[in-house]
């Protein structure tokens, strides 16, 4: 009875498997068109008093106009004196700063807990009838031979807009508390660099989320990794799905990913990838189970504007099977290089790709 019980269980994890390699090789996304510059930098109207750019967040299309939550590295310490913002665009390439949602201390010394701000993410919530904003907090203090302590013990505080209804996206925010952290209930993967990313996104009456970590307690850092937590409602509370945790998407390095779901009920996950002037992703039929990570090039040729790719900002459905992407990339300037830990301190700026979503027999 118990050698059938193991056998029942690796068969079916041979099928779930089998399952995901099909699902992936069926349907891909593809570049249609990708800009040959950066669409918003430090040298942008409204951009003034931001030293180091623009890096991750996201963008949506409400009632046709494009809103990016993004992090603004405004100053000194790099990383860690941070702001987060609003933009509007009705174009898709020229954009407008509406606000400043929160503005982190910059302390470096390893106390504050919110030292960095990072990340802000906007999802609606229909039962609540408001906008939440989900964004990491970090403490920060210098590196050192043994420890990345830039960014450490990063926990996901929940804000929710004071103005009901979709309109309530331009804010203002109210700081709710902080919904998940590293601590007793954590997994093992999960390490000093605490919660790095935060990504709610709905299967059927229940939210799902993806959440990342770092065991940056130790240097080199070997793995960057993201795992699901689940719960019945945004605000929480949000519970760990360690028996699956955390995701075989990536083998080295996965961050931040963003959810969309398609018109046929499948979901798609964007993310950061270590891949060359890529972005990943990634597809999956129930929005658990995820399949291996593929790879989409947006910048190639003459067109390769970036010391480094990092963060694409969520697929913003368009006409048909077609999607707007924006990412952040860190812009190439002569004579500079990557610090000791590979952190490239070049002006983060956003591009733009228009993607087809491509499945088989429907060319």
């Amino acid at each position: 009875m118990f050698l059938y019980g193991r056998s029942s269980v690796l068969v079916t994890a041979l099928l779930i498997i089998s399952a995901l390699i099909t699902q992936a090789l069926s349907q891909e996304l593809v570049a249609t068109k990708r800009w040959q510059n950066p669409i918003l930098t430090i040298r942008s109207d409204d951009a003034q008093g931001n030293k180091y750019g623009f890096e991750g967040g996201r963008v949506l299309k409400i009632k046709g106009t494009y809103h990016l939550f993004t992090s603004e590295m405004v100053g000194d310490p790099h990383w860690v004196k941070m702001r987060l913002a609003h933009w509007t665009s009705q174009d898709r390439i020229h954009w407008r700063r509406v606000g400043t949602l929160a503005e982190s201390s910059g302390d470096f010394n390893g106390k504050d807990e919110r030292a960095a701000l990072w990340s802000p993410l906007p999802v609606y919530d229909p039962e609540g009838g408001r906008w939440n904003l989900f964004y990491v907090a970090y403490q920060a203090a210098p590196d050192t031979s043994l420890q990345w302590l830039t960014n450490f013990e990063g926990r996901i505080w929940r804000a929710v807009s004071v103005v009901p209804g979709e309109e309530g996206i331009d804010g203002p925010y109210e700081d709710a508390g902080v919904i998940l952290q590293r601590g007793k209930d954590s997994d093992a993967w999960e390490g000093l660099q605490g919660t790095d990313s935060f990504s709610p996104y709905r299967v059927g009456d229940h939210w799902y989320a993806f959440y990342g970590s770092a065991h940056t307690e130790k240097l080199p850092i070997s793995l960057w990794q993201v795992g699901l937590v689940t719960s019945k409602s945004l605000a929480g509370p949000w519970t760990r799905c360690t028996a699956m945790n955390p995701l075989r998407i990536e083998n080295r390095f996965i961050e931040n990913p963003i959810v969309t779901k398609l018109n046929d009920g499948t979901y798609v996950a964007v993310y950061d990838t270590g891949r060359p002037n890529a972005i990943g992703y990634t597809f999956s039929k129930d929005g658990i189970h995820w399949s291996a990570g593929q790879h989409l090039v947006v910048q190639e040729g003459k067109g390769i504007w970036a010391t480094e790719v990092r963060t694409p900002l969520g697929l913003i459905p368009e006409a048909g099977e077609s999607f707007t992407l924006f990412y952040t990339a860190n812009e190439k300037s002569l004579g500079t290089r990557p610090d000791v830990n590979g952190i490239n301190t070049t002006p983060g700026s956003m591009g733009l790709v228009e993607v087809w979503w491509k499945r088989s027999g429907r060319e």
